[in-house]
């Protein structure tokens, strides 16, 4: 696989993406830094005249999910979405138009339409091959922070630097008829 095109843009990686509803699906061009982790808790009960306690299983813990994106600036032509509404990195306009997408994702939903002042964020979909399961994961963002150097050049009309890292932390989220056990972690990863 060609990891950059002819001219110099970088190859969409069609398998590494994040779905933000009402927003659309951002198309990364390389790959990110991935964490994944997940816990699980156990008590520690005291028995009186044992000599140790008896650890007993309460239940695991969230499994969370840590992405740092690298936004590179590779073309000044203004591209837009495609007509699947897919956004992919690459110029000034869709790397602010990205950001301020993954921060929203952090906000409220409108709901003005049914009287209700808002709804709580959206569940997006993330997938990066097959490294964090075997399809795409429904997660929530928990936090969003951008960070942009001075070491690289800028755009002098939004300040925006030619490169910029996102670090997004998701909690991954299951439907109570879908909570996974040791089985399904072992064959789909989710």
């Amino acid at each position: 696989m060609l990891g950059s095109l002819p001219g110099g843009r970088l190859a969409p990686i069609e398998k590494c993406y994040i779905i933000i509803p009402n927003f659309g699906k951002i198309i990364l061009d390389n790959l990110p830094e991935l964490g994944d982790s997940k816990g699980a808790l156990y008590n520690d009960e005291p028995i009186l005249g044992r000599s140790t306690t008896m650890t007993t299983y309460s239940h695991s813990e969230k499994r969370t999910i840590t992405m740092t994106i690298h936004l590179f600036v590779t073309s000044d032509s203004a591209l837009g979405s495609n007509a699947n509404n897919e956004i992919v990195p690459g110029t000034v306009f869709n790397n602010l138009k990205i950001i301020r997408g993954l921060q929203s994702a952090l906000y409220p939903r409108d709901d003005i339409n049914n009287g209700a002042p808002f709804i709580p964020p959206p569940v997006c979909r993330i997938q990066c091959g097959r490294f964090l399961a075997d399809q795409d994961l429904c997660v929530i963002l928990r936090r969003c922070s951008t960070k942009g150097g001075t070491d690289v050049v800028w755009d002098e009309e939004s300040l925006l630097p030619y490169k910029v890292d996102v670090d997004l932390e998701w909690d991954v989220i299951y439907m109570s008829t879908e909570l996974p056990g040791q089985s399904r972690i072992i064959s789909l990863g989710q």
